[in-house]
């Protein structure tokens, strides 16, 4: 269980710090970015560890990726080139 706790966790941490490497203008700042992730993948590996049992520990790292995925697509921005200005403005 604790393997897989730490897995979880760096799992997060390369996936974060991969998002933050390649979208650095549309993510905040770094250190959270980095804790959403490590964040998330352990929310995750708990989620999927308590519905799913004891099935393995490459499930439960499948549902680290997933909701560590998920989080960190709440905290992109929209691109600059997208923005428009309203009419009002």
């Amino acid at each position: 269980m604790l393997v897989e706790t730490l897995g979880s966790a760096v799992l997060g941490l390369v996936l974060a710090w991969a998002a933050a490497g390649r979208l650095p203008h549309r993510l905040p700042a770094r250190a959270m970015v980095l804790s959403t992730g490590a964040a998330g993948a352990l929310f995750g590996a708990l989620v999927t560890r308590s519905a799913l049992g004891s099935t393995g520990h490459l499930v439960a790292l499948v549902g680290a990726l997933a909701v560590c995925a998920a989080s960190l697509s709440l905290l992109l921005r929209p691109a600059e080139r997208l923005r428009r200005r309203s009419a009002t403005a």
